[in-house]
């Protein structure tokens, strides 16, 4: 019976401590849940107050020009978001075609332009030109293109 007292009190002993660490596991999955939950929100709102680029038109037809024509084209592009939009960087898909464009941030509801000149010297035939944007904005890669026909001299 001595015996059986000192295995109760341990055993007694044992489920308290483990009781206890459960029990304190559970609040801190609590705390965490709450905090992973106040970070998300954070980020959903975060998100929902970055800036939007909209083009007004995403393709821009040049037709037909002789070969060694320069054509100059504008993409206007629209901040449709609730932030500000910085231009980091704008790319063509070939070494024909320039584009150039302001690094001001585009205020929500402003716009800005860039500018594309397409130089069709030894380019003949169909031509499609894509010119890649990124920026900021929750659609931080975008395109515009510029295309038509390079008639040989």
């Amino acid at each position: 019976m001595k015996n059986f007292g000192k295995y109760s009190v341990l055993a007694l002993s044992a489920v308290l401590l483990f009781s206890c660490g459960n029990a304190q596991k559970g609040k801190e999955e609590g705390t965490k849940t709450a905090t992973e939950t106040a970070a998300a929100d954070s980020l959903s709102k975060a998100a929902a107050q970055l800036g939007k680029v909209e083009f007004e038109e995403s393709a821009f037809d040049f037709g037909q020009v002789k070969e060694g024509a320069q054509v100059k084209h504008t993409f206007v592009l629209k901040n449709s978001g609730d932030a500000p939009v910085i231009i980091s960087k704008v790319t063509a898909s070939c070494g024909c075609t320039q584009p150039e464009f302001s690094k001001s941030p585009i205020l929500p509801g402003g716009k800005s332009e860039i500018h594309v000149t397409f130089n069709s010297e030894g380019q003949v035939g169909k031509q499609q030109k894509i010119i890649t944007i990124q920026s900021n904005a929750s659609n931080g890669l975008t395109t515009v293109q510029l295309k038509g026909e390079v008639l040989a001299k």
